[in-house]
């Protein structure tokens, strides 16, 4: 039995930064960030509607002539123990994978990247690497098991991403520069700029977005740390 998919966008040019790529969406996730943007696909529940397998195999195929790959994403994908299998059927269809990941299971990153599964990976760093990470996260987090990750991605050889939802009274500037310069080295860092319209916690709708000068400024502070570091959302 294959990962759940409950929905995908059929094409994409913002999900993978020069790719034309399809995005697939699997439901579940075991962290619980208050400003998550995508608070249907946290639980898991029938109440939304699947995607069959089938259906998404066949728009690929007939328009693999202008796709360049698939992004999966979630919830959190790497929770689904089948997800070499979907990967393995995407790249039969001569497409590229994408996966982002919150990194809390490096086992199945292992796994994924041995196998030689994916092109890309998108990693969300949701704090800094100490007691305020799980208070970001909305529940307890394995903090070894996120720093491992970040050293998989880091040294896996292929192109990756850490990226941040910069949300105010949870990260301030000062959070920003530490995780970046915890990230030392990486290839490149996306800071994506809060939205409050759709979050897992509707309190949030009250918290107003860091501003463009803002943003600007903490990037410019992780440049000093990481190669490339990029401001979306804004």
């Amino acid at each position: 039995m294959l990962a759940r998919i409950v929905g995908f966008a059929k094409t994409s040019l913002l999900d993978w930064d020069g790719v034309v790529a399809t995005t697939i969406y699997l439901q579940g996730c075991n962290l619980r960030c208050p400003f998550c943007h995508n608070p249907d696909l946290v639980s898991v529940s029938g109440e939304v509607e699947e995607a069959p397998w089938e259906v998404l195999e066949e728009y690929l195929a007939d328009n693999s002539d202008f796709l360049d790959g698939v992004v999966v994403t979630g919830g959190e994908p790497t929770l689904n123990e089948d997800l070499p299998d979907l990967i393995r059927k995407i790249r039969k269809l001569g497409l590229k994978v994408k996966l982002d990941t919150n990194g809390t299971n490096p086992d199945m990153l292992q796994d994924l990247l041995q196998a030689g599964l994916l092109d890309c990976v998108a990693m969300d760093l949701k704090g800094p690497l100490d007691q305020q990470y799980s208070q970001v996260c909305g529940t307890e987090v394995d903090l070894e098991a996120v720093k491992r990750s970040i050293n998989l991605i880091m040294t896996s050889g292929i192109d990756y991403e850490f990226r941040t939802t910069v949300v105010p009274h949870y990260l301030k500037p000062a959070d920003i520069e530490r995780m970046a310069s915890y990230i030392g080295g990486a290839r490149k860092y996306a800071l994506q700029r809060f939205k409050n319209d759709r979050t897992l916690d509707k309190r949030l709708s009250q918290i107003d977005p860091y501003n463009e000068a803002q943003m600007l400024g903490m990037a410019e502070t992780a440049r000093k740390y990481v190669k490339k570091v990029i401001v979306r959302g804004i």
